[in-house]
């Protein structure tokens, strides 16, 4: 049952606030940013240091990730994000989705940086 309801989206998905996700990109090691935004949403703003992988390319982008350190998933609104987080949790990742996304981000006054990934 289990199973079905990870499946499904069901589940527990560990999520943090904006506030929260500030204060641990403060602490050593920091948790590696994904942003799993289109990259025209990225080049209006994104969080400092994040790495883009939009989440339609995820599956088979996911040795790009660290294993040992605990990934703060990133969208809009937080709903890509939190398939993201479910889709490497299922791979054995440490993973979190920053609830609310990018709008929660800015809304809490957090700074944001604007331009194309690298």
């Amino acid at each position: 049952m289990d199973f079905f309801r990870r499946l499904l989206g069901g589940g527990s998905i560990a999520a943090i606030s904006a506030s929260e996700a500030g204060q641990r990109l403060r602490t050593q090691p920091a948790p590696f940013i994904l942003d799993v935004r289109q990259p025209e949403e990225y080049r209006l703003g994104h969080i400092a240091g994040a790495m883009l992988i939009p989440l339609g390319e995820l599956s088979q982008r996911l040795k790009i990730s660290p294993r040992e350190r605990e990934i703060l998933c990133v969208c809009r609104s937080g709903n890509r994000s939190r398939s993201a987080t479910q889709q490497l949790l299922a791979q054995g990742f440490k993973a979190v989705n920053l609830s609310g996304g990018m709008i929660a981000w800015e809304q809490a006054g957090l700074p944001v940086k604007k331009g194309a990934a690298k």
